[in-house]
């Protein structure tokens, strides 16, 4: 009689009653969300206001020190000296200081403080001072800055996805980089995690001595497959609870927050005004538009061009997929060794592919229909994270197709593999084995 759906039923109850589990079921969502959600908080909450004092002993470029980006300036016609003994005394933050040799020699430029200086008033210092010094040069030179202002001009080209089915879709692609990067690294993340649960279940069993009551009446094959599939159902169940309280986390936000999310596409501003305003008008138009969309907002309208229908679904099929391939080789791994020590020679084989793929993700992101992202992604040690990351951009049919098809014959021979290993390392005791023994393990006739 077949063992296995008892062995998943003791493997997936016993872990998701546990309290760790209900715990991290409960945080994982929190987390994420607070991914997208705390950073705006830090950033108001950070946002108070650095003021510098200005000691400019040209008289020249005190004016064009505007308040902005949470910095105030101070005109101190004073000694240096002395307003860096005001700043001491706390009146102000740092202290500015432009000699009258600044023009001939900026690298007398200064700026002083008795605490790290702020990098965002640093660099809003230097673009003013940058700017003013190319517009003096320039008229000394008998050319009018004006001239050249008018030629600046700032360029930001929408990306447009023409799809199959003749209809046009607002392509994102730094957030399609950073939602394939995540899930990426989620696969590896899971794949790691709940395959390191195998090999540990393994350990402690045969350790225990309980394992040689457990095959007394069950087959090791089966023994070695509830125990991967049960645990795979325990990270199913908990990625599944994951999506759908994170997804209610960020609408409930979403709609308590509207400010924080404020964003409107470009295209619907050319749609609504292209009939009213003239060339000049419109892009005024758009740009105060943009001045006002926030970075969570253009964040979550990135996100709701990818098709999470697909990324879902594939990322259950990765998952799985890529987990039963790696699951049975811990397993393999937990039922040739006696403690955790000895696993290190044979993990490094079954890590390094993984690890390999993390890396080479980065490459990938940058040119994800290139001849290096297609064979990653068919190799089924690299396929369920390179894939992942592959997904968000678009990946025509017939890729996924290959790449599934050969990451399910990869999980096949790899369960073959191991449970040759498992069948005979399950009850060997006292003896470190080596790759020369296993091999003869994989030999072994029925």
């Amino acid at each position: 009689m077949n063992k296995i759906p008892v062995i998943i039923q003791r493997e997936y109850l016993s872990r998701v009653k546990k309290k760790s589990f209900i715990v991290m079921t409960i945080l994982g969502p929190l987390l994420l969300a607070a991914l997208m959600i705390v950073p705006v908080f830090i950033a108001r909450m950070s946002d108070s206001v650095y003021d510098v004092a200005v000691v400019d002993d040209t008289r020249l470029f005190f004016p064009e020190f505007v308040d902005a980006n949470n910095v105030r300036f101070t005109d101190l016609n004073v000694d240096v000296d002395l307003a860096i003994e005001l700043m001491k005394d706390g009146k102000f933050d740092a202290v500015l200081h432009i000699p009258t040799t600044a023009f001939q020699a900026p690298s007398t430029l200064r700026i002083f403080t008795e605490k790290a200086v702020n990098l965002n008033a640093k660099l809003y210092v230097e673009n003013i001072l940058k700017n003013e010094f190319e517009t003096m040069k320039l008229a000394h030179a008998g050319i009018d800055p004006e001239v050249l202002r008018a030629t600046e001009t700032k360029i930001s080209i929408q990306a447009i996805r023409l799809l199959r089915d003749g209809h046009e879709q607002t392509d994102y692609p730094e957030v399609s980089m950073a939602l394939g990067i995540f899930s990426g690294i989620l696969i590896y993340f899971f794949v790691f995690l709940f395959g390191a649960q195998v090999m540990r279940g393994v350990m402690e069993e045969k350790t225990s001595r309980i394992v040689e009551i457990i095959v007394s009446s069950v087959k090791p094959f089966q023994l070695m497959m509830g125990k991967i599939i049960g645990i795979a159902l325990v990270g199913l169940t908990q990625f599944g609870i994951w999506v759908i309280l994170t997804f209610a986390l960020v609408s409930g936000i979403r709609t308590a927050m509207p400010d924080t999310f404020r964003f409107v596409p470009q295209d619907q501003i050319y749609i609504s005004s292209a009939r009213s305003l003239n060339p000049a008008e419109l892009q005024e138009h758009l740009q105060q538009v943009q001045q006002h969309n926030t970075a969570v907002g253009q964040v979550m309208e990135g996100l709701s061009a990818i098709n999470f229908e697909v990324m879902i679904l594939a990322f259950i099929f990765y998952f799985l997929a890529g987990y039963l391939l790696y699951a049975a080789l811990f397993a393999a791994v937990g039922s040739a060794v006696d403690n955790e020590a000895d696993t290190q020679q044979f993990m490094l084989p079954i890590t390094i592919p993984m690890i390999f793929a993390i890396v080479m993700a980065q490459m990938v992101m940058h040119n994800p229909s290139g001849p290096v992202a297609f064979w990653l992604s068919m190799i089924p040690f690299t396929s369920p994270i390179i894939m992942m990351v592959r997904i968000p951009f678009g990946v025509p049919l017939t890729d996924l197709w290959i790449s599934a098809a050969l990451l399910i014959g990869g999980f096949l021979a790899t369960t073959w593999l191991a449970a040759r290993i498992y069948r005979t390392g399950i009850l060997m005791y006292g003896k470190k084995p080596s790759y020369k023994e296993l091999w003869k393990w994989i030999k072994y006739k029925d």
